[in-house]
């Protein structure tokens, strides 16, 4: 007889996409061509597809929409998570402060709303899961079992593509950001108790994504060398710092990638 897995061999089967039931799932929602979908089960949220799904009782969540509630419940009914391997990117708007004093209260609401969308649908594309937005900052997610085994590459191509969307390949981007990509183990699932139960990953390597994201410049990505050597990225010609990051003893090597090399 077959050893039952416990809640934490299940959660890193899912959270590394090597789970049977969600393979099999994966396998069925695919073939129906109906984008977005749910970053987990691949269940659509575009018509007609999406007819299917709302006849088994699931939509975007509003707890996280890049998830269906089938996976939420699913998750609520086995609550927990596991240490895996992920990417974090943590994109944080520079000189926020300033930009709020100058402009009335509604304008810098509709700029953050903007950044918020913007970032959503960058992450989106490159298959992270946005965790939050947090006043000026957005912070996402790229776990293998969503974002696949090249979750690192596809995070840093993902604050590539997020400089360019905010128009840092202008002479002056409509909202100046710095971005930090870090990747490592961390604790992912939910996380907390109750009504106050989240979706989210915590430890030391989102704990660095962002004090990264905090050194990078307007129109820098800091990738640490972890992300790096885990996205197999090309340093030629790229600046090196050795960062003495807020909060932690040892210094953080990270790879300075501005616009102008970027590579999609």
């Amino acid at each position: 007889m077959a050893r039952k897995q416990s809640p934490e061999e299940t959660w890193r089967a899912v959270l590394t996409g090597e789970i049977a039931g969600v393979q099999r799932l994966q396998r069925i929602f695919r073939r129906i061509p109906s984008d977005p979908r749910c970053k987990l089960c691949y269940a659509p949220f575009g018509k007609p597809g999406n007819m299917l799904i709302r006849l088994l009782g699931g939509k975007p969540s509003p707890l996280n929409r890049r998830l269906c509630t089938l996976c939420i419940k699913s998750a609520h009914k086995h609550p927990g998570g596991a240490e895996v391997e992920i990417s974090a990117l943590f994109a944080d708007v520079r000189g926020s402060t300033r930009l709020a004093e100058q402009s009335a209260p509604g304008e810098f609401g509709q700029l953050l709303a903007r950044f918020y969308g913007t970032a959503a649908r960058v992450v989106d594309r490159w298959d992270g899961i946005v965790d939050k937005f947090v006043g000026d900052e957005a912070v996402a997610l790229f776990i293998p079992g969503f974002a696949g085994p090249d979750h690192a590459a596809r995070a840093v191509a993902a604050a590539q593509d997020l400089l360019e969307a905010t128009g840092h390949g202008d002479a002056s981007p409509w909202l100046p950001l710095g971005v930090g990509v870090h990747s490592g183990v961390s604790y992912v699932g939910f996380v907390g108790e109750d009504d106050a139960l989240d979706f989210t990953a915590v430890g030391d390597t989102v704990n660095t994504a962002a004090r990264l994201s905090g050194a990078a410049g307007a129109g820098e990505v800091l990738v640490s060398d972890e992300a790096a050597a885990a996205g197999g990225l090309d340093t030629d010609g790229l600046e090196h710092r050795e960062l003495e990051l807020r909060g932690r003893e040892q210094t953080v090597g990270a790879w300075v990638r501005p616009l102008a090399v970027a590579t999609a």
